[in-house]
């Protein structure tokens, strides 16, 4: 099926201008070519030969007998430019620049944005610049001016990096991944990551992708391919820089865009269900785990061992992973306790190393079958150590291959160390769907990437849909119009849409605020409702348990004499129960993010929340809510009682609605704190903060 990136990853013709016979760069993008086997019609252009390693070589584009639809740069930056507008005049439609496009002591603007100009000018798309272009194995298209490993062969697996190194050594350096794509997309010029990752969607070989990603610079077409990857169930793995301060900064530095917030970028991969790794190991192990074809089960992960203290290990590893083993019912445990040796409890992960009498290698074989047999198991692992010089026991592939056999669920052979030598049996097994691994700890995070993919797609059908009302015409109307958005109208706001909070009066005068006591009922709540004021508290701006008229009248004339007459009088809440916060802030990449967790006047401090990309499901909220550390507080705690959590997760839910209903017109929103209770989910306070252009 035609793609739009033909041109660029699948022409059917290239140039290479700058070929030449002597080492170097020019050489080498031309015996990549050939290598690879390049099906299309191929010229060297340079005014110094005939023939480059038996291509026919032209001087200059205009010298050649027909058209082409990609030329590759192998020339100094100095001569890219009139180059460039030759190429566009004579037809070309897609071009690879690896270079940095840097001119020491050029003129205003630098080589780089004029360059980009004319490309956005023109239309061409252009792989790179600063990258170390592109691999479409598949097609056996090759466009790389480095060295490559000689054995690809065309698999399952793609590749997308902001890093050249961050591809290159991952497709070079690990022979266990077959690719059918690895691309190098450097500064970005005119075919982002977002293209590339469609492409790949596109390709009918693909099954997994992995990006090494330093920025979005297009956030709603990545996003529109991140919903494609979803709808064709194709697993994405990413390792995402610019977690810390420093590193963000490189980010900028490098690449010539914002790294963005990482919050929101675990927000969005989260929305969509992309896994997220911290190294190339685990990237390099999780894609062969996904690209491996046995469908995983339900349940969790069994392991055998022949050590007890290896078995010990992967337990510390795994809750660092966030990985759980599976439990093992009663008839598993029973036929394990026939297999093993006496003594060796019957527990996973599990140590069946015993006596180690002659029939020790039938009874590991054994255990993992009958582990993995048990509905609870969803992949099994044989986690031991390889034989002297690194070699495979083949003894491990035979307990990997019963099992699966018996099964038909994944099973991997995991070293606990990676050994200096190689053995072909890795490349070999792994090839025929029993990978071999070597590190528990990249390992573990493949489980847990393969077993969340798995979860999430369960979930994703779920999501609600804003939907337009009067309440939300009504505010989008008033803010628009210039109206004030205090505490009041904040809460009377998310009220109106579905979000329960405390009745209030705003009132100017002691008078006022004494008949409102009145209708509410005492005890009440004082605060001032100054504008410009947003933590009350930090101005003492906040009376509470107010149980009298004197109370309240003492209260109010604090507050006036202090603030202002301007107060905000609402019912005296008991709080048994947990404090929880709604927020809302704006991304400048990805738009609104909701965070959600515990609350109160610790919120700042303990900064116990999840952020989420809304809208969402109550499910998902409750997903959430199970990755917070304090969730234990919502499950009762010290003889107080379990909290209603559904009632928030609706809540949240239905915030996450509100703010992409209000998006244009409010880009901070703060509910905190929400007093959950077994019978009771009520906003108290409310803060929003109206965009620069609707502040009057």
């Amino acid at each position: 099926m035609a793609h739009y990136l033909d041109p660029l990853l699948r022409p059917s013709s290239i140039a290479v201008i700058g070929a030449s016979a002597s080492a170097g760069v020019g050489r080498r993008i031309l015996e990549t070519l050939l290598h690879g086997q390049y099906q299309g019609t191929l010229y060297a252009l340079n005014p110094k030969y005939e023939d480059v390693l038996g291509v026919p070589c032209f001087p200059d584009l205009a010298a050649l007998p027909e058209p082409v639809e990609h030329v590759v740069f192998a020339v100094s930056d100095h001569r890219i430019e009139p180059i460039f507008e030759e190429a566009v005049k004579t037809g070309v439609k897609a071009m690879t620049i690896m270079s940095m496009l840097y001119i020491e002591n050029d003129m205003q603007p630098p080589l780089k944005d004029r360059l980009q100009r004319r490309v956005q000018e023109t239309g061409v798309l252009v792989c790179g610049a600063n990258g170390m272009g592109f691999y479409n194995f598949a097609d056996r298209v090759t466009v790389g001016g480095f060295a490559t490993r000689p054995n690809h062969i065309a698999g399952n697996v793609a590749l997308i990096s902001h890093s050249g190194s961050g591809m290159a050594g991952i497709m070079d350096s690990d022979e266990r991944i077959n690719f059918n794509l690895t691309v190098s997309a450097g500064q970005e010029l005119s075919v982002g990551m977002h293209d590339y990752l469609d492409f790949a969607l596109e390709m009918p070989t693909t099954e997994v992708v992995g990006l090494f990603m330093e920025t979005v610079r297009e956030p709603d077409l990545m996003i529109q391919a991140f919903k494609k990857a979803t709808r064709k169930q194709i697993p994405i793995v990413v390792i995402k820089t610019g977690k810390t301060k420093r590193s963000a900064e490189l980010t900028v530095s490098h690449s010539g865009a914002l790294a963005g917030s990482d919050e929101c970028y675990n927000a969005v991969f989260s929305k969509f269900g992309i896994q997220r790794v911290n190294d190339m190991n685990e990237l390099a192990d999780t894609l062969i785990m996904f690209a491996q074809p046995h469908s995983l089960a339900e349940g969790n992960l069994v392991t055998i061992h022949d050590s007890g203290g290896e078995r010990q290990l992967i337990l510390d590893l795994a809750a660092d992973q966030e990985v759980d083993f599976a439990a093992l019912n009663s008839e598993t445990v029973a036929k394990l306790k026939e297999i093993l040796d006496p003594g060796l409890p019957a527990v996973n992960p599990l140590d069946a190393w015993g006596r180690g009498l002659d029939d020790s290698d039938q009874i590991m074989a054994d255990s993992l079958t009958t582990m993995l047999q048990d509905p609870n198991a969803s992949m099994g692992a044989v986690v031991q150590d390889r034989g002297a010089l690194s070699r495979i026991y083949p003894e491990y592939l035979e307990y990997m291959k019963q099992a699966n056999d018996a099964t038909g669920k994944p099973v991997f052979l995991v070293s606990n160390i990676q050994g200096t030598s190689s053995d072909n049996t890795v490349m070999e097994s792994t090839a025929r769907g029993l990978p071999i691994l070597d590190g528990v700890y990249s390992f573990l995070a493949g489980v847990r990437c393969m077993h969340r993919y798995r979860d999430y797609l369960k979930l994703e059908n779920n999501n609600p849909e804003p939907v337009a009302t009067q309440a939300i015409t009504k505010w989008q109307q008033s803010i628009e119009q210039g109206q004030l958005i205090g505490e009041h109208e904040a809460l009377e706001m998310l009220a109106d849409n579905g979000i329960a909070t405390n009745q209030s009066y705003c009132v100017d005068n002691l008078k006022n605020a004494i008949q409102s006591a009145n209708k509410l009922g005492y005890p009440v709540v004082l605060k001032t409702a100054v504008s410009g004021i947003s933590h009350k508290s930090e101005v003492h701006g906040v009376h509470l348990n107010l149980n009298s008229e004197d109370e309240l009248k003492g209260a109010y004339e604090d507050l006036e004499k202090r603030l202002g007459p301007e107060v905000l009088i609402s019912p005296m809440i008991d709080n048994e129960g947990v404090e929880m916060i709604l927020g809302m802030t704006t991304d400048p990449q990805f738009g609104p993010m909701i965070a959600l967790g515990f609350g109160g006047v610790y919120a700042e401090v303990l900064k116990d929340v999840v952020t989420l990309m809304p809208p969402f499901s109550a499910q998902i909220a409750e997903q959430a809510l199970s990755e917070l550390k304090m969730k234990s507080l919502l499950d009762g705690y010290r003889g107080k009682e379990a909290v209603n959590v559904g009632s928030f997760c609706e809540m949240a839910s239905q915030f996450s609605l509100f703010a992409i209903a209000m998006q244009n017109q409010i880009c901070e929103i703060d509910v905190n704190p929400i007093i959950l209770g077994k019978d009771i989910c009520l906003g108290l306070d409310a803060l929003m903060v109206v965009h620069e252009e609707n502040q009057t």
